[in-house]
C-alpha cells in the first residue's frame, strides 16, 4: 500500500459513496468526471483494493470501501475543522462556526439569533446543520451543538439552558371537529401523529407519558419532527410539540397538560479546545442566551 495518499483522493471517494456515480460525484465536487475517475483509480491502486463495482444503477461500494468510510469521514470532518480554525485568525470576530441542532431547534428557534450574530459580526460565517443525528464534536463534525442530553466525554464543555417543555397539542379546528380529550383513554378515538421508526425519544416518551404512545397508535407517521409539526398545524391530529413553539400560534391548543408533560433538559456543548476561540465563544454565549429564553430558564 502506498503511503502519503492525498486528501483529494479520499474526498472523491466519499463523494462517489454519497452520489453512487462518477458523474454525480463530479457535480457535487465541482470538478470533471474524468478527474473523479482518476482519483478513484489512484486510490484503489494505492490501497491495493477494489473500492467500487459497476452495476446497472451506478457504482456499488465493495466491503473494502464500506470499511474505510468511517475513517474517510473523520478525515473530512477534521479537514473542515482545520479550515474553520484557520479562517478565524485576524482582528475582530471572524471565521466560520458550524452549529449542530435538532431539526426543530435549528429551523424554528435559532435563525433569529444567527441573523443577529451576523449583524453584530459581519466577519462571522455560520454553518447550521439541522439534524436529529448527534454529530460528533470530538471528530469536529460541528463546533457547537445544541443537545437534549449532557455530554459524557471529558473533552467537551457544556452549559445547561433549562428544559424544553414538550407536550401534546392540536389545532383548534381539529378539536372543534373531534372534541377535546379530557383523560388519557380518550386519545384512543383520536388521530395521533408520531414516528414511523422507533426513536430514543419515542422509547422515553413511552415510559414517561401515562398514555399509549407507540407506533401502532399513530394514525399519521413521519420520522421528521418538522413534518409532524406541520401536520399538527394543519389540523391533522394530536401530536408532540414544544410548548414554546405552540405559544406562537394561537390556533394550537395543549391537550392533557397535566397528564402529558415531557421536559427535555437542554445543553449547549463544544470542545474544550475551542474555549479560547473568540468566534466560538461569541456564538456559544449567544446560543446560551437564546435557549435560556426559549426554555424560560432565563426568567426563572
Amino acid at each position: 500500500m502506498t503511503n502519503n495518499i492525498g486528501w483529494e483522493l479520499y474526498r472523491s471517494f466519499l463523494a462517489v459513496l454519497a452520489e453512487g456515480s462518477l458523474s454525480g460525484a463530479a457535480r457535487a465536487l465541482g470538478i470533471t468526471q474524468p478527474t473523479v475517475g482518476r482519483h478513484i483509480a489512484a486510490l484503489e491502486s494505492a490501497l491495493g483494493q477494489v473500492l467500487f463495482t459497476r452495476s446497472q444503477t451506478g457504482l456499488l461500494a465493495t466491503d473494502a470501501a464500506l470499511s474505510l468510510r468511517g475513517y474517510a469521514e473523520a478525515m473530512q470532518s477534521n479537514a473542515a475543522a482545520l479550515e474553520r480554525a484557520a479562517s478565524g485568525h485576524g482582528p475582530g470576530i471572524t471565521g466560520t462556526v458550524r452549529i449542530s441542532a435538532s431539526e426543530v431547534i435549528g429551523i424554528e428557534v435559532l435563525p433569529p439569533v444567527l441573523a443577529q450574530l451576523r449583524r453584530d459580526h459581519p466577519g462571522l460565517t455560520l454553518e447550521l446543520a439541522p439534524t436529529n443525528r448527534v454529530q460528533n464534536l470530538l471528530l469536529r463534525e460541528a463546533d457547537i451543538a445544541v443537545r437534549m442530553a449532557p455530554p459524557k466525554q471529558e473533552q467537551l464543555i457544556a452549559r445547561s439552558v433549562g428544559a424544553v417543555d414538550i407536550g401534546l397539542f392540536a389545532h383548534k379546528d381539529y378539536l372543534r371537529r373531534h372534541g377535546t380529550p379530557t383523560q388519557p383513554t380518550d386519545l384512543a378515538s383520536h388521530a395521533l401523529i408520531g414516528y414511523d421508526a422507533l426513536t430514543p425519544f419515542l422509547r422515553e416518551a413511552g415510559k414517561r407519558f401515562p398514555i399509549p404512545w407507540h407506533r401502532d397508535t399513530f394514525a399519521l407517521r413521519a420520522d421528521s419532527d418538522l413534518a409532524q409539526l406541520a401536520l399538527i398545524r394543519a389540523g391533522a391530529g394530536i401530536g408532540v410539540c414544544q410548548a414554546a413553539l405552540a405559544r406562537r400560534d394561537k390556533a394550537l391548543v395543549r391537550v392533557l397538560p397535566r397528564q402529558a408533560a415531557f421536559p427535555l433538559e437542554t445543553w449547549i456543548t463544544m470542545h474544550e479546545d475551542l474555549r479560547a476561540s473568540p468566534r466560538c465563544k461569541v456564538v456559544f454565549d449567544a446560543l446560551v442566551a437564546c435557549l435560556l429564553a426559549h426554555t424560560g430558564a432565563a426568567s426563572a
